[in-house]
């Protein structure tokens, strides 16, 4: 699962969207996440399935890479539809067996938050394959920066963040690394009940947070050797600007979120 994890990877291109500024990216995510909240029916929900693997598609990212990139939320997945299956009341499926302890509603409210959490994770995933970690924080500092008028540190807070979602996919590696290294010395992980497997995980979580502390000390030596002082007198080879793929990407989301609207308010 560790090698399945696609957020904070990015992957060169040269589609529409890799084009587009980062800004523009980054506010057409946001809208499609808070879309993805807003929309209660079936259809406006399958709509939403099918624009995301058609954006997939455009930007170059295969239909089976990204369905493997949604392996990691399958157990947050299943953990809602368990709570929404045995914890929302109303008609049940049947008066007997177990079956009367889940209600229709139940199961249409768990079908709709495993919809949404994959649609988060591939928006959210998408965001950092045709972005690179670079562009990303200029996209962020550049959306924050009124904060800076009351003082908020708008550079360090999107420096941090994108060093955050850059050190996802490296930690991951680094356990992947250290899984194996363990299990080459007859190390087992995978047996016993759950209060064994989570003491047999013990030797990952030190080896494991003594890289991820290495890495991040190596980083910080490595900014200080460039002489980084945060934001102060800092300038940018190259500057963020808007162009005719960015226009392109902002008529396609609205044409989308017209017709978006207008399948959920008929309420096919």
């Amino acid at each position: 699962m560790m090698k399945e994890m696609t957020m904070g990877r990015y992957f060169p291109g040269d589609s529409i969207i890799h084009r587009s500024d980062p800004r523009t990216k980054i506010i057409l995510t946001t809208i499609f996440m808070i879309v993805v909240f807003l929309v209660v029916s079936y259809p406006a929900i399958i709509l939403l399935q099918l624009f995301i693997l058609i954006v997939a598609k455009l930007a170059g990212k295969p239909l089976q890479y990204a369905l493997r990139g949604l392996k990691p939320v399958l157990f947050l997945a299943l953990f809602a539809v368990v709570i929404n299956l045995f914890f929302v009341s109303g008609t049940p499926v049947t008066e007997h067996g177990i079956l009367r302890h889940i209600s229709r509603e139940g199961i249409s409210l768990a079908a709709k938050m495993v919809l949404r959490l994959l649609l988060l994770a591939s928006g959210a995933s998408l965001l950092t394959f045709t972005t690179t970690p670079l562009s990303l924080k200029d996209g962020l500092e550049r959306l924050m920066k009124p904060l800076n008028r009351i003082r908020v540190p708008v550079h360090e807070i999107a420096m941090m963040i994108t060093i955050a979602m850059r050190f996802i996919p490296t930690i991951l590696e680094e356990a992947d690394r250290i899984t194996k290294a363990q299990a080459s010395r007859s190390a087992v992980f995978a047996e016993g009940n759950a209060l064994q497997r989570a003491r047999n995980c013990m030797p990952l979580i030190l080896p494991l947070f003594a890289g991820a502390f290495r890495r991040g000390d190596d980083l910080a030596t490595a900014m200080e050797a460039r002489c980084y002082r945060g934001n102060r007198g800092r300038t940018r080879m190259r500057r963020l600007g808007f162009s005719l793929a960015d226009l392109t990407s902002a008529a396609v989301m609205l044409v989308f979120l017209t017709t978006l609207m207008l399948v959920e308010y008929a309420r096919f």
